[in-house]
């Protein structure tokens, strides 16, 4: 069993991303959680419980968090897919920007 994080950062303003709708999927498209950043730009636990081992994806709303701060998006939304498993925690950072972004396991 698992369970994810997630801390979005950004890369314009050097600053955390807070207010960044984040949808936790399994791999079938299923919704097993959709939470906000907080004002660290974090949230600590999206599946409130352990995952089973599979693929599993994140959406983050970064068109809407871009368009609160008055700027148009390339990216609507990023999608991350991965593969849970395992007794561990997971955590997902993302660095973004109105044009690019940069994903990668954390700790």
């Amino acid at each position: 069993m698992a369970t994810v994080s997630t801390h979005v950062l950004d890369t314009t303003c050097g600053e955390p991303a807070s207010g960044v709708t984040v949808v936790l999927q399994a791999q079938d498209g299923a919704e097993i959680a959709s939470l906000v950043t907080d004002g660290d730009g974090r949230i600590s636990d999206l599946s409130g419980e352990d995952l089973p081992t599979g693929v599993y994806r994140l959406v983050f709303g970064t068109g809407p968090y871009f368009s609160t701060k008055g700027v148009q998006a390339f990216n609507p939304e990023v999608v991350v897919s991965m593969v849970l498993g395992g007794h561990r925690h997971f955590h997902v950072p993302l660095l973004v920007s109105p044009f690019s972004y940069t994903t990668y396991r954390g700790s």
